[in-house]
């Protein structure tokens, strides 16, 4: 059997009975836009980011962090973590990273020996690796971020890096445990310094522009870097420039003076270039960035469900079209993907496992394990979901959530596929057409 499905692990798409869960009743208040514009849910703003009332001593508090990085292995798709690295198998950037470098190997379990998979093979999946090829590093993080925007954007994560397709999945954390991390990311972090003051907004976007920042940067929803639409950014560090519109809110205003003249002082391996600015520069952008206003912007509208083809939709279509092509990665059997079957199927990032395969026909029909371990059909009416949606079976409701989630709203389910993007209307007809008609092989 191919290592594919083991090689091009495994974050995508986590177990589909969280969607069992109920949604908690966190709220949302509006960000400093006044509306989300994209993301997994609706972004807090500057005024709520207070520090978290955890009455634990901070030593205890970064213990349980490191803890909760391990136990939710942030390690599989960040480095940079403080914790120890998993095996390849179970690394997600790291795998994909290696296939296009063409350094992959595996061990042969015949032989016990590594051995490179066949030219053929590696030209093949370094064509198919599109998501996943590169993550913010997480070291260092309390040089720059505030960890109440931390704790914040790992309970209700948003589209922060427009250039990325992959955003931050959101992972069954409780706020203790979201704080805890918070705590554990920022450890060894300098006091405080006097917040930025002075500079001129309209000096600061003449400079911004002058210098190119918005080859990289977005700032604000509809402002959208090259990298974006220049396939030359496609597969460099632009990917993970954040929207500046966030810095307000995530970055510490002490160190940004700091960060724009000498980025690697504060960050080793930073991959922000020195944009070469003057003092009176740096001020300048500085004010830009924090206190420009920031427009309201209006999430885009969730695309409307297609009709129902008439034609004919047999599984082979289904199956190559979203199932082999989105799925197979974290739902198949562990002897298919050589010992581990991926979040969705033997649990991981938090989640139980679920037992829910959906390599072949016969076990998608055999369904996943629901909170009290009973088999429940992916094809059961999702009679949780908006009044809008119910009657959907949980299979089709799962991928209408994620449509929801990339424009900032919540969903009573967990959106598929976690983390990635949506599958396209036709993609989701496709879908839905085949259950219509039966689920015909």
């Amino acid at each position: 059997m191919s290592p594919l499905s083991r090689i091009l692990t495994l974050l995508v798409l986590t177990c589909l009975a969280a969607c069992d869960r109920k949604p908690d009743d966190r709220s949302s208040a509006e960000g400093s836009h006044g509306t989300a514009v994209s993301g997994n849910s609706a972004k807090p703003s500057a005024s709520s980011l207070q520090p978290d009332p955890i009455t634990s001593p901070l030593a205890v508090r970064i213990t349980r962090g490191k803890r909760w990085v391990t136990e939710f292995e942030c390690a599989r798709c960040h480095e940079g973590t403080g914790v120890e690295t998993p095996p390849m198998t179970k690394q997600c950037v790291g795998c994909h990273q290696a296939i296009l470098q063409n350094r992959f190997t595996f061990t042969d379990t015949e032989t016990g020996k590594e051995k490179a998979p066949p030219a053929t093979a590696m030209r093949k999946w370094r064509a198919n690796v599109v998501h996943l090829r590169q993550l913010p590093n997480l070291a260092d993080l309390g040089q720059v971020l505030r960890p109440e925007w931390i704790t914040e954007f790992l309970l209700a994560p948003h589209d922060l890096r427009p250039a990325l397709p992959a955003s931050m999945p959101r992972l069954p954390l409780s706020r203790e445990q979201a704080s805890d991390i918070a705590a554990y990311l920022v450890r060894g972090a300098p006091a405080p310094g006097s917040p930025h003051s002075g500079g001129d907004v309209d000096r600061g976007a003449a400079v911004f522009a002058a210098k190119g920042c918005g080859t990289c940067h977005a700032y604000g929803g509809t402002d959208r870097p090259a990298a974006v639409t220049d396939p030359r950014f496609l597969a460099s560090d632009a990917l993970l420039a954040p929207d500046l519109s966030f810095t307000r809110d995530r970055f510490r205003s002490d160190q940004l003076d700091t960060w724009l003249s000498a980025p690697q002082h504060l960050r080793k391996g930073a991959l922000m270039p020195n944009p070469k600015l003057s003092a009176e520069e740096r001020r300048d952008v500085i004010a830009y960035v924090l206190r420009r206003p920031l427009p309201y912007v209006q999430a885009p509208p969730v695309p409307k469900t297609l009709p129902l083809l008439e034609r004919p939709v047999a599984f082979d279509e289904v199956n190559q079209a979203v199932f082999r092509k989105v799925c197979w990665h974290c739902h198949a059997q562990p002897d298919f993907a050589r010992g581990d079957g991926g979040p969705g199927m033997t649990g991981g990032f938090g989640f139980k496992p679920r037992k829910l395969d959906l390599s072949e026909y016969s076990a998608i029909l055999g369904g996943y394990l629901d909170e009290r371990g009973e088999r429940r059909s992916v094809f059961t009416l999702a009679t949780n979901f908006p009044k809008e949606s119910n009657g959907r079976p949980m299979l089709l409701a799962v991928l209408h959530a994620r449509q929801l989630e990339e424009r900032g709203q919540s969903a009573p389910v967990r959106g598929m596929p976690l983390g990635l993007p949506a599958l396209s209307p036709e993609q989701i007809q496709l879908v839905a057409s085949w259950i219509d008609q039966g689920r015909p092989r």
